[in-house]
């Protein structure tokens, strides 16, 4: 065996005991460093719940895949609306006039009611001194099978331009009174 002088093993003893020493007192100041830094960084993500990184980011994580799945079932209704809609009266045009040269006050009109697809009706008051007459022709890709006045045809055209009230069309364009 191995003989070693007392001297020396006293020492390297010692020198043993004080590294074992410092190595004790780091390895409690390195525990007590990290105990503070992981309350410190739950602090900083959830004070109430004391949630790590981990458990935070998997929340996350799966209120990210509720809301797209939330977006994916609008997208879908969102589509089915739409298709709905396309077959409403959503284009409105209305024209008013006069239909008669000795009448006034353009108390006569024409009103088109059309979907997206220029489908619907078109609607004409004929206003005269004792009577008035009302008119309803179908439409079909903003046309008809029917004969459409001037106005008619001019109530449609504003519908399709984006609605509202259009213009008149120009007197030597107008339906006259015929003469007996």
């Amino acid at each position: 065996m191995l003989d070693l002088d007392p001297q020396l093993t006293a020492t390297l003893a010692v020198a043993a005991c004080v590294a074992a020493a410092v190595l004790l007192l780091l390895v409690v100041l390195l525990a007590l460093r990290t105990r503070r830094l992981v309350a410190e960084h739950r602090r900083a993500i959830d004070p109430k719940r004391g949630e790590d990184v981990i458990s935070v980011l998997g929340r996350h994580e799966d209120t990210i895949q509720a809301i797209d799945r939330d977006v994916r079932a609008l997208d879908a209704r969102s589509g089915e609306l739409r298709e709905l809609v396309r077959g409403t009266v959503s284009q409105v045009g209305m024209v008013r006039y006069d239909a008669f040269e000795d009448m006034g006050g353009a108390l006569s009109f024409s009103a088109a009611l059309l979907d997206e697809h220029g489908d619907g009706i078109v609607i004409s008051a004929i206003n005269g001194r004792t009577e008035t007459r009302c008119y309803a022709k179908p439409v079909t890709r903003r046309s008809s099978e029917h004969n459409l006045s001037v106005e008619e045809e001019a109530a449609i055209e504003t519908a399709v331009r984006g609605g509202g009230m259009g213009e008149a069309p120009a007197p030597a364009r107008r339906r006259r009174r015929s003469s007996p």
